[in-house]
């Protein structure tokens, strides 16, 4: 149960993260956020079906964070073509 909120807590920061670098896709805090939750727990159940177990705590760091920056950035680019 731990690691599930250590994968989502870092998906939330590796969204902002992605945001704060990416600015032209980001959404705000608030969306940001929302978008590396969801991509930080997709991010640590798609390590875990590859079956990288980079040992448990660490790969749920790594997982949260980058799922959550990529889906941010993946939803920026959506948003960004609907936009226009």
């Amino acid at each position: 149960m731990t690691e599930i909120i250590i994968s989502l807590l870092t998906g939330a920061l590796g969204g902002n993260i992605a945001g704060a670098l990416l600015k032209k896709f980001s959404m705000g805090t608030l969306w940001n956020s929302v978008v590396g939750i969801l991509g930080g727990g997709l991010g640590a159940q798609l390590l875990g079906m590859l079956g990288l177990d980079l040992s448990g705590l660490i790969g749920s760091i790594a997982g949260g964070t980058a799922g959550g920056g990529v889906l941010m950035v993946i939803i920026g680019l959506i948003k960004n073509a609907m936009g226009k």
